[in-house]
């Protein structure tokens, strides 16, 4: 049975542009905007982590070469223009892929949104109370645009976060920029042209999926400016014949759920479902990463003993992590190791844990956990939940009979298993203090906590700075 399609004259991207314009500060529940102040605050930390890596760097002096602006880089000092900054700091805070998850939207909506709504309101002069609103306003939008697709994008070799985050950026800048409804609507139909995402690089490691977020900004903030000049865009740009979810997904649109892209809005916050990632690594691999080393607590062995692994995964997760086998259980880089079953589940058998030390060289070298991974077979688990959670399994056998079982039915940081407030606190210290003093961190979190009571150019500038 087909799913359910609006009717013609309730096309989907009106209705979000009314949402979008319409939303006031003030009806957003304090806890929602209390929430997602905390996942702002997990960003900044994984974007100031991320200026201690090679690729911060690499793509800083890309995108320098195209000018300085007014516009500022998380954690660098750096001054560009608006979008290029936006690129950027969406690829500090998705580029080691510890940032949040939409699990029924499979969907990094904060990289791209908040980079957004930072660059665009600090540019326009505007308070941190927009600067919120408008986030929170995009947050809603990405994930339930991603929900739509159940699953399916990954499927086509699509990955949602630059893809469905281009729509959410254009609706965050058009805001801010302070479009009405007829305009916002119009700037999605053209963000249909602009909106990209390749899953390509799960085949060599391959850099590309760390600029998606920041991409997404930038299509995004031109979709917006070009329709609030007049440009005329596409009505039908998610339902359409060449809309996104045909022209995307094939004949897996078949199983689209169009109603998930509206409903809910303003009563049903989505912000409260995004799960902070506990692992540096893509959330497909937590549950079985987190299994691994709940067996490694609970038995005493050595990697020697380990005659075989099985994990049980989603089917819909194979093509992402366990494929193809030969990459997966030999990643080449730190991308593909954190793309990996086979090396999630090795290092937790091994090490006993799974943090970004466990993605250094000597690490990933490491020929005890390479020769476990080597040993670990996917198989599709017949009990999963997907989307809805990302669960996992490892099973072990010893050389001598002994096998060892454990299941995570609900992965860590989801809906349902959520990292509180303080936890989030914790894992932002631990972040930001690779690359700032603690005394400079604390300072930080303070002026993110409190960001809604500032203009959004103060809050810009306290979050650039590195002294």
């Amino acid at each position: 049975m087909n799913a359910p399609k609006p009717p013609a004259d309730a096309l989907i991207a009106p209705v979000l542009a009314k949402f979008a314009a319409d939303l006031d500060y003030d009806a957003i529940p304090a806890e929602v905007r209390e929430r997602a102040k905390y996942l702002i605050l997990d960003a900044v930390g994984i974007a100031h982590a991320s200026t201690r890596y090679d690729f911060a760097h690499r793509s800083l002096s890309a995108v320098s070469e195209f000018g300085r602006g007014d516009a500022d880089v998380i954690g660098l000092s750096a001054k560009l223009t608006l979008r290029d900054a936006v690129l950027m700091n969406g690829i500090l805070v998705h580029g080691l892929d510890y940032d949040d998850t939409h699990a029924r939207g499979v969907i990094h909506a904060t990289a791209s949104c908040f980079p957004t709504a930072l660059g665009v309101a600090a540019q326009a002069g505007l308070t941190g109370r927009e600067l919120l609103a408008a986030y929170i306003v995009g947050m809603e939008v990405a994930t339930r645009l991603g929900s739509v697709a159940k699953g399916g994008f990954h499927q086509t070799g699509f990955h949602p976060t630059g893809l469905i985050g281009t729509f959410a950026c254009a609706l965050i800048a058009g805001r801010l920029h302070g479009m009405n409804a007829d305009q916002l609507a119009m700037a999605q139909g053209i963000a249909l042209s602009v909106a990209s995402g390749s899953l390509e690089f799960l085949q060599d490691g391959a850099w590309t999926k760390r600029m998606h977020p920041g991409w997404a900004g930038v299509a995004g903030i031109t979709a917006a400016t070009l329709a609030k000049h007049g440009f005329v865009g596409p009505k039908a740009a998610y339902e359409g014949r060449f809309g996104l979810y045909n022209s995307h997904l094939g004949a897996l649109a078949e199983n689209c759920d169009y109603v998930l892209a509206t409903e809910g809005l303003g009563e049903a916050w989505e912000v409260a479902q995004v799960a902070v990632k506990p692992l540096p690594a893509c959330h497909f691999t937590h549950s079985c990463a987190d299994s691994a080393m709940a067996i490694a607590r609970a038995h005493t062995f050595r990697p020697e003993d380990i005659e075989k692994v099985r994990a049980l995964i989603p089917a819909e997760v194979v093509k992402t992590v366990c494929e193809p086998v030969v990459n997966k259980q030999k990643p080449q880089n730190s991308y593909d190791a954190q793309f990996s079953i086979p090396y999630a589940v090795a290092s937790g058998l091994v090490r006993g844990r799974f943090g970004l030390g466990e993605l250094e060289d000597g690490a990933l070298a490491d020929p005890a956990v390479l020769a476990v991974a080597g040993k670990v077979a996917y198989e599709v688990d017949p009990n999963s939940a997907f989307p809805r959670y990302y669960s996992g399994e490892v099973i072990v056998t010893l050389r001598d009979g002994r096998e060892f079982t454990h299941r995570e039915h609900v992965n860590r940081g989801a809906a349902d298993r959520p990292m509180t407030n303080e936890e989030v606190v914790d894992k932002y210290m631990e972040n930001a203090c690779l690359a700032v003093s603690p005394q400079r961190a604390r300072q930080i979190r303070d002026t993110v906590l409190a960001l809604d009571e500032m203009p959004a150019g103060a809050f810009s500038d306290a979050i650039a700075a590195q002294a």
